[in-house]
């Protein structure tokens, strides 16, 4: 992630970032980008049996609040509307445990952890 690319180019490099992070610990993608009338996920991993629905946060810099202070409740009931629409549609997932998770990545934060993973970040 480059200081000079706009902010859809970064978007995309942190979600590059993040599900290669996230593969590399055993998450299996299901889908990415997976749209609806009601939002986006940008992630849809399975954890063992567990379906996951990531939120990538990119912040540049941290000084007006960090990425993950940025999913705020009207994120949050956003992309839960959402996981219920993917869960409607993709019944096959539908009576798998699932959770949210959020990804923080930070680029101004010191190495090696411009990366913050937060599990179960909220409940629906």
């Amino acid at each position: 992630m480059t200081e000079r690319s706009n902010p859809q180019q970064s978007g995309q490099a942190a979600e590059a970032l993040a599900r290669q992070f996230l593969e590399q610990r055993g998450l299996r993608l299901l889908a990415q980008n997976w749209r609806c009338r009601l939002g986006e996920l940008d992630l849809v991993m399975l954890d063992s049996d567990t379906v996951v629905f990531v939120e990538v946060r990119y912040r540049r810099y941290s000084a007006w609040g960090g990425a993950a202070e940025s999913v705020d409740a009207r994120k949050r009931e956003k992309l839960s509307r959402a996981a219920q629409h993917f869960l409607q549609q993709e019944s096959r997932w539908a009576k798998h445990p699932c959770r949210f998770d959020v990804i923080a990545i930070t680029a101004d934060s010191p190495a090696p952890a411009p990366l913050n993973w937060i599990q179960n970040a909220f409940d629906t």
